[in-house]
């Protein structure tokens, strides 16, 4: 397979991506950590692609990256009031919040009953997820190689396994997103990343009585 790298600033860059992802492809692109690495997610066939590409085990999930806070619709059967609350004031940022998995998205996708949702902090990125939907999404690296900062990370360690990587430069790396499990009562921090523990608590602590003047 040749890969073809398109740079961000190109007009064709995301009509090209949507006509890859449509045609079962695979997608590599800059985020605000790393390098992403996405395929349609409803496509069982194109997630089993991703799987291949990165050599992943078929046990670990896959988050979905999302443009805008109304694309969780379409991947779980109800928002909890946590999931809520939290999206509306980290997101977009290091933020993946663990929901209740839709049944309509392949069972490949994650084999436990939720789903892993996160909205980037990258503009590119948010252009492309508002375009196309929202995307089954890993980083664009060989299972346990170091993660791809650059377009040339990405080509080589998946050049010639996947189709397209839009090229956005140096991406800033740092410290993975903080995981919050939304399905449990009260929400837990599964990971803390670039958004600290204290702070999650912080926003879902209830308000507590207007103090008189």
């Amino acid at each position: 397979m040749q890969t073809t790298v398109l740079s961000v600033a190109d007009p064709a860059a995301i009509p090209q991506a949507l006509a890859v992802l449509q045609q079962g492809g695979l997608v590599a692109f800059p985020t605000d950590t790393v390098y992403g690495l996405a395929a349609a997610t409803y496509s069982r066939a194109a997630v089993e692609r991703l799987f291949e590409a990165k050599t992943r085990e078929a046990a670990k999930a896959i988050a979905v990256l999302v443009g805008q806070i109304e694309h969780l619709r379409q991947l779980t059967p109800g928002m909890p009031e946590a999931a809520r609350i939290l999206a509306e004031r980290f997101w977009p940022g290091a933020l993946t919040l663990v929901v209740p998995k839709s049944p309509k998205l392949p069972e490949n996708l994650s084999p436990y009953p939720t789903i892993g949702v996160r909205m980037p902090d990258h503009a590119f990125a948010l252009a492309l997820l508002r375009h196309v939907g929202p995307l089954a999404t890993t980083s664009a690296n060989l299972s346990g190689q170091a993660n791809p900062l650059t377009a040339q990370d990405v080509i080589d360690q998946l050049g010639g396994r996947i189709d397209l990587i839009l090229d956005g430069g140096l991406c800033p790396g740092g410290k993975p997103s903080t995981v919050v499990d939304c399905t449990q009562d009260p929400p837990v921090v599964l990971r803390e990343g670039g958004i600290s523990q204290v702070e999650i608590l912080a926003a879902l602590r209830p308000a507590g009585p207007a103090t008189a003047a």
